[in-house]
């Protein structure tokens, strides 16, 4: 059972039973509730298999004394927000809990691990010398969030793009070392070289930076006249990033390690890529299909036509467009879109505008009229005036 369980889940809600329940309480509501969502009863019901998941996680957890103690401490201690010691605040030797915070979550409860030192980063002492570890090892650079603009041609077919980027690296007039060139650091006398003190409140400490060494672990006694001993400063760089195609507009595209340097050693950060792509003057983007309006006449929409509509970046591609067809109509051309991340295509998606004639030759107009005529039937609003009244 992880540590983010321990906080987040309530088994007792799960379980429909109170906090103070007792051990009959809680197997009498699980043997209620496991004979309702098994999964022999409910066969291909996935929202029963996965609730009676839920039910069997939260009774292995009550059913258990030290377990349901260790998940009822963890919740008192972290579940309203604030972090106060189970046991009413009681402190330890005066009727309250003593116990190690390293132990509530030190161990396998339930096979998954997961430290309490790793949730919170350290900010808790007294781990057995894990805040001296955490000051002193590597430390990973930070992301990074930059834009990039790219015509809808290449936002389909994917690009390559130069980006400037901003941001703090290890000073290059001392290297990082924050001292000025032919000096070095020493190490902190105060906290030894770990860039951590701890404050003392009662009940557990607080691990804090340095107040000598700000963290640093290292008193620069001349410094860098370029960084001022901080062993940082703004740098700019360019590189090449590789747009992959298919990508939407206002989508974020992750570059790892294109981010900013780490520090002794760590990794870079990421580098994330807000995309702008330009619109096309005829085609548009409905997911991994491209759309197209297409003009046809009205003749060619009452009689039936075979008509060509050009396709991006290919030749035209011809569609036949059957008798009687009705304006705003769409038709699917296959494999006419944009590429997947899988090597599919999407399609392309071709919707029909009859277009009315504005000016008739005297010819034109006599023959409409002879098609009017020919054509002549019910009125064909009479149905939706009479849906109206009623």
């Amino acid at each position: 059972m992880s540590t983010k369980d321990f906080l987040e889940k309530d088994y007792y809600k799960t379980l429909g039973v109170a906090k103070g329940a007792s051990a009959d309480e809680i197997k009498k509501s699980y043997r209620q509730l496991a004979r309702k969502y098994h999964p022999d009863a409910n066969k291909g019901d996935s929202k029963s298999e996965e609730r009676f998941k839920e039910i069997s996680e939260a009774y292995n957890v009550l059913s258990d004394d030290k377990r349901r103690k260790e998940y009822d401490e963890a919740r008192s201690l972290f579940g309203s927000g604030g972090a106060r010691m189970p046991g009413s605040g009681s402190p330890a030797g005066a009727g309250g809990y003593s116990f190690d915070l390293g132990d509530l979550f030190g161990g396998n409860a339930g096979g998954s691990g997961g430290r309490l030192g790793d949730l919170l980063g350290g900010v808790f002492g007294g781990g057995g010398g894990r805040t001296t570890q955490q000051t002193t090892r590597p430390r990973r650079g930070a992301d990074i969030e930059t834009e990039a603009a790219l015509s809808f041609g290449d936002a389909i077919d994917g690009s390559t793009v130069s980006l400037r980027l901003a941001g703090e690296a290890a000073c290059k007039a001392c290297m990082g070392t924050g001292a000025k060139a032919g000096t070095v650091p020493r190490v902190c006398p105060t906290c030894e070289g770990t860039g951590a003190g701890s404050r003392n409140l009662g009940n557990f400490a607080f691990s804090e930076p340095c107040k000598t060494c700000k963290g640093r672990g290292l008193i620069v006694d001349d410094p860098c006249a370029e960084c001022s001993g901080s062993g940082r400063s703004m740098s700019t760089r360019t590189i090449q990033a590789r747009i992959p195609a298919g990508v939407a507009d206002g989508q974020r595209i992750k570059l790892k390690g294109k981010g900013a340097p780490g520090e002794r050693g760590g990794p870079a950060g990421d580098l994330y890529v807000k995309v702008h792509v330009d619109k096309h003057p005829v085609f548009g983007r409905s997911g991994h299909n491209l759309t197209i309006t297409v003009p046809v006449t009205f003749a060619e929409a009452t009689l039936g036509a075979e008509i060509k509509v050009p396709s991006h970046r290919g030749m035209p591609v011809s569609i036949r467009i059957p008798a009687g067809t009705q304006a705003g109509r769409t038709f699917r051309v296959r494999g006419k879109g944009v590429r997947r991340s899988d090597a599919t295509v999407g399609d392309l998606l071709v919707t029909v505008d009859v277009q009315v004639p504005r000016d008739l030759t005297d010819q034109a107009k006599v023959a409409l009229e002879s098609f009017r005529d020919a054509t002549a039937g019910p009125d064909p609003r009479d149905e939706l005036i009479r849906k109206a009244k009623a």
